[in-house]
């Protein structure tokens, strides 16, 4: 995924939104590695048990569709499987939100090659429609490598608060309304941080 390198860019989001149970306790993320590695499939149990909401959020904000996203989820379960190892992940929330990111996209876009639906994924990305000098479709340059660097840099330029809300929205994919509801800000300050953010006005 070419769209942010950094996973620095990614902390932010799953502070806020990755809530799980107090007293709840869950493994850690090398300890769910190493069963991947040891081709123990509890992996898996562990990996929902402990990032099933994180996931599931992603996927349902591009597909709009509870089942679809269950089984995008499942297939994320199942890429994990199949490519850990040889990767060996330091944060297995990253890497497991970027696939579930990417299936969930693919499968977007394979469902709705001639109707599009009204969903996160298409409202995020059409605001972006202005910043992008192309030709070409927003979502088939969105991904593009070449947009990576200026994308990174762009965001480093940011502060903390602005460049989670840029992530939330434009990686993430979420609504106006969860975004204040999660930075306790109007949606109204939100739009106005948005619109600055297109407009390089930061």
């Amino acid at each position: 995924m070419a769209f942010i390198k950094s996973q620095n860019y990614f902390m932010s989001y799953q502070n806020i939104f990755m809530n799980y149970s107090i007293g709840e306790l869950k493994m850690e993320d090398f300890e769910i590695v190493d069963l991947y590695w040891e081709r123990d499939e509890r992996a898996i149990k562990e990996s929902d048990a402990k990032f099933h909401r994180y996931l599931f959020k992603i996927a349902y904000n591009v597909l709009s569709n509870k089942e679809d996203s269950m089984e995008t989820l499942n297939d994320t379960y199942m890429k994990a499987w199949f490519s850990i190892p040889p990767h060996r992940p330091c944060r297995l929330s990253l890497y497991l939100g970027k696939i579930v990111r990417e299936l969930s996209i693919d499968s977007y876009r394979k469902m709705n090659r001639i109707k599009r639906k009204s969903n996160q994924y298409c409202v995020s990305i059409s605001e972006l429609d202005n910043c992008i000098p192309d030709t070409r479709r927003t979502e088939e340059i969105i991904d593009l490598h070449i947009l990576a660097d200026c994308i990174n840099t762009f965001l480093a330029s940011l502060s903390s608060e602005k460049r989670s809300i840029f992530v939330c929205r434009y990686y993430y994919m979420d609504s106006i309304d969860d975004i204040a509801k999660h930075f306790g800000f109007t949606k109204s300050k939100v739009k106005n941080i948005l619109f600055k953010l297109r407009k390089g006005w930061i």
